[in-house]
């Protein structure tokens, strides 16, 4: 107890028939570790650091009755190992890190009646691994009475089962283990999904698990640019899938993305597209995923610009307008890289001045997209800077959902008159630049 052991000792009696090392500092059980013990029947080896537990290491224990491992840092055990412990009738491995059970793992253990799995990181497992246990199979074979079977006892309380449909044939046999196989623990608690965290296995109803299927309300969107653009779809899948969006092949950034559950088996996705341009346009794809498979659905977003002669959805027709919709513009200010804009809309347009809404756009005058600008109620100035000098600008004004009318915009072209320190200003960052992209 508590020695300073790094690895079992080699001058142990041949016919010793109980070993324990226990608080002390055995990392993993090699190949071979009791080739001179064939007698040991009993093996404790709790609360070591034991990682690492090789395929032969129980070789010529054929008498072993009781091997308990508690409390060691095991995150998988070689079960075909134990096809060299025919007799092993005892197996306690709580408080490890167990977080796969194959289906085979008790296939190698005919004469196990007391099995510990308590307290390890199980959370999903097949009840085929409990249908391939020997003792489960005499069980349920026998026509006799059950006082002719032994007991078994099995502990797997305290690991955080994640209660979706995966998990469906274990808590069926939870529910349906009866006599001779006995529950350390029978209040078996789910850990997840979140809406069963803390449920017990008796009160959960499961349902089969379903290959995801992805559905979105509209496939083709047209929208004018400048506009926060949200795209979304749905997917039926159990368990629950991972979702992910591509657009032109490429993986789209998780943080524009958002995927929440809206029900027990379908989620809803979200890809948020902010002031969305015409480079934005093309088909963005949802896909879904779980391990029964994928499948995705395609959403083509169309962007125009609001003044284009193919109107967009939720603008009002070029003509048409409306004989209270014209607006008055003018420039109030000018600099040398900059203007300030001055409006106001007609008598009958203004009848609910402080609810009209306007769209100014801002651009080179031979650009085939300009900007978008959205001015709340109340403000009718708007200043635009940082222009390039010498340079021919459109900007027009119009009430909002409506396309500008002739007459609603302004064409002016920017001066030229820069300062030799401006330019030299300019030509140092230039020269900055351009050093930075050398080095």
């Amino acid at each position: 107890m508590s020695a300073l052991l790094r690895q079992i000792p080699a001058n142990i009696p041949q016919d010793i028939r109980k070993i324990r090392i226990e608080n002390s500092h055995l990392t993993e059980l090699p190949r071979g570790s009791f080739e001179n013990v064939s007698a040991l029947e009993y093996l404790w080896l709790n609360f070591n650091n034991i990682t690492v537990m090789h395929i032969k290491s129980l070789e010529y224990l054929p008498a072993l009755k009781e091997l308990r491992l508690q409390g060691n840092k095991l995150s998988s055990v070689p079960w075909t190992a134990f096809q060299d412990t025919p007799t092993l009738k005892i197996l306690d491995l709580k408080h490890n890190r167990l977080d796969v059970l194959p289906e085979h793992a008790l296939r190698y253990l005919p004469n196990l009646t007391y099995l510990d799995l308590s307290s390890n990181q199980l959370t999903i497992i097949s009840r085929d691994v409990f249908y391939n246990w020997p003792v489960y199979q005499r069980s349920q074979r026998t026509e006799g009475p059950l006082e002719d079977l032994s007991n078994a006892v099995l502990a797997l309380h305290d690991n955080p089962w994640i209660c979706d449909c995966r998990l469906r044939g274990f808590v069926q046999f939870i529910k349906s283990v009866g006599p001779p196989i006995i529950l350390m623990n029978s209040y078996l608690t789910c850990s997840g999904p979140k809406f069963r965290t803390g449920k017990f296995f008796h009160e959960v109803e499961l349902n089969s698990c379903t290959k995801p299927l992805t559905s979105a309300l509209d496939t083709n969107l047209t929208v004018p640019a400048g506009l926060n653009i949200t795209l979304t779809c749905f997917v039926q899948a159990s368990p629950s899938p991972a979702v992910w969006w591509t657009y032109a092949l490429k993986l789209l950034r998780a943080f524009n993305v958002s995927t929440e559950p809206i029900s027990e088996d379908t989620v809803r996705s979200e890809l948020l597209i902010p002031a969305a341009r015409p480079s934005d346009a093309g088909n963005y794809t949802c896909t879904a995923a779980n391990f029964l498979g994928n499948t995705s659905v395609a959403i083509n977003l169309r962007v125009v610009a609001p003044w284009a002669s193919t109107t967009p959805r939720g603008w009002a027709p070029m003509a048409p307008a409306e004989p209270g919709a014209h607006v008055e513009v003018r420039i109030a200010k000018q600099t040398v890289y900059g203007i300030t804009l001055e409006w106001f809309a007609a008598a009958a347009a203004a009848a609910e001045p402080g609810e009209t809404w306007y769209t100014l756009l801002v651009g080179r005058y031979d650009a085939a997209q300009k900007d978008t600008i959205y001015i709340g109620p109340g403000v009718n100035t708007y200043s635009v800077t940082d222009l390039l000098p010498a340079t021919k600008y459109e900007v027009c004004v119009a009430v909002r959902n409506q396309a500008p009318r002739k007459g609603q915009c302004v064409v002016f072209v920017t001066g030229s008159d820069v300062s030799q320190m401006e330019q030299r200003e300019k030509l140092i960052h230039i020269v900055v630049i351009v050093c930075a992209m050398v080095l």
